[in-house]
Formats: C-alpha cells, sequence, structure tokens
C-alpha cells in the first residue's frame, strides 16, 4: 500500500472483487496481500499488491507478477475483469 494511506483506513480497493461468472474471485486484503481462488481452487494464487494511483502491481508468492488498473469501478487484471462482490454483474453462485 502507498506510505500515504492512512493505518486503520482501509483503502477503497480492499475487499472481494469477483469475475460476472463468479469463477474467479479475488480479495484484496487491507495488509497487501491478495487471494485469488479459481473455481473450487481456495487460495489458488496468493501474494501481495501496491497500489499507485488506480494502478495495482502484483507480486504471487512463487515470484510471478501481473499488474492490474481499476476504471470506472470495474478492476482489470490481466486478462480477467473484475467487478466488486456486491455488484450486480457479479454472481455469488459460483462460490466455491
Amino acid at each position: 500500500m502507498p506510505s500515504n494511506d492512512v493505518p486503520g483506513d482501509p483503502h477503497p480497493y480492499v475487499g472481494m472483487w469477483v469475475t460476472e461468472d463468479g469463477c474467479i474471485r479475488q480479495e484484496l486484503l487491507p495488509n497487501g496481500r491478495y487471494d485469488e481462488a479459481r473455481g473450487n481452487r481456495r487460495s489458488a494464487y496468493t501474494g501481495r499488491y501496491t497500489v499507485t494511483g488506480s494502478h495495482l502491481d502484483y507480486v504471487d508468492d512463487t515470484g510471478f507478477t501481473a499488474t492490474g488498473d481499476v476504471r470506472d469501478g470495474v478492476l482489470f487484471h490481466e486478462h480477467l475483469v473484475l467487478h466488486r462482490e456486491d455488484a450486480p454483474r457479479a454472481r455469488r453462485g459460483a462460490r466455491p
């Protein structure tokens, strides 16, 4: 997280993000870590992330790197399009 974030005040991107079909669920945790589930595979990918403006940089625990950008309340993470879990376009039925 950027150093100008106030401790105890979570970043607005913290929370659960999910693909429209519900198959991929990415939780951005307030401690700068993420946990991504794919289908029935919980914690398929875990690692850390940093936020600079609306841009996210990810480093998987295996060392793999990826990026994302939030535009108009939608998280574009590499080839994925994720919405807030409570957004109308996100399906909760596919949660593992």
